[in-house]
């Protein structure tokens, strides 16, 4: 785990705002409040100072991101410091879904690695990955077999891509793979800011039997620069809690699954 040795909560909490503005673009005072527990006062002394160091720009009633300064991706360990027990509850989830004898894909992200860490005490599974760090925390797991393809690795998110990656990847089956995703929408459906990762994650979800993007709610409605796939290519979705009328309309229709962390929202 990372030290917060030297770094003070309010530091802490504008890297988190920071975040969120990199993963949506813009952010309000009352998500702030919501997000990072803190009273109205302490938000706008927060956007202020951010204001002041050049990164976000002020508007009325939050701010949003200065996009000369940024490309929009963030690392994972700026993801990491997000939602984190949503993030958990959802790893927990998706772990729960797979049973002794299954071959489970793992693509990069903050909650795959959550679920790798929740699959660790898993007996007579086989784990294949493109992502160094997901498979380095099941190294010492006696119950977990892990494939790691090989490739060139990407370093804010530890994920193998290029083509020893996908040369490895097109020769083994997937039973069931978990994607993590930087934005999801009812078109053009699962996105992510890496055209790398887009790239492997499309041959990964070709070669499993049966695919559930797993992302937290702050994903929806968001649709980062590369297409991954159409929402239809997934068997389900796996989140925290899904609001959107149209898309839990879509879901429906289209026979998908929806695993919730949360209870739904009554109408």
């Amino acid at each position: 785990m990372m030290s917060d040795q030297g770094v003070s909560k309010g530091e802490r909490r504008r890297a988190g705002i920071m975040t969120l503005l990199k993963q949506q673009g813009k952010v309000s005072i009352p998500e702030i409040i919501e997000r990072f527990e803190c009273s109205e006062a302490t938000a706008r002394r927060d956007l202020d100072l951010l204001e002041k160091q050049g990164s976000i720009i002020r508007t009325l009633g939050g701010a949003q991101l200065d996009t000369t300064l940024t490309a929009g991706e963030t690392s994972f360990n700026e993801k990491r410091n997000l939602l984190w027990l949503e993030k958990e509850a959802i790893a927990a989830k998706a772990a729960s879904m797979v049973v002794k004898g299954d071959v489970v894909g793992l693509t990069g992200g903050t909650t795959t690695f959550l679920i790798a860490r929740a699959l660790k005490f898993h007996s007579d599974i086989t784990v294949v990955t493109n992502a160094v760090n997901i498979a380095m925390e099941l190294a010492d797991s006696d119950g977990v077999q892990v494939v790691l393809s090989g490739g060139v690795m990407r370093k804010k998110s530890f994920e193998l891509c290029g083509p020893l990656a996908e040369s490895i990847v097109t020769n083994i089956h997937i039973g069931k793979m978990f994607m993590g995703i930087d934005g999801i929408s009812i078109d053009p459906g699962v996105t992510t800011f890496s055209e790398q990762e887009a790239q492997i994650a499309r041959l990964m979800l070709s070669r499993a039997s049966q695919s559930y993007a797993v992302f937290d709610h702050t994903k929806i409605d968001k649709i980062s620069l590369f297409a991954i796939a159409p929402l239809t290519e997934f068997k389900g979705f796996v989140t925290n809690r899904l609001d959107n009328p149209a898309m839990l309309d879509y879901i429906e229709k289209h026979r998908m699954e929806l695993h919730l962390t949360e209870p739904a929202a009554e109408a």
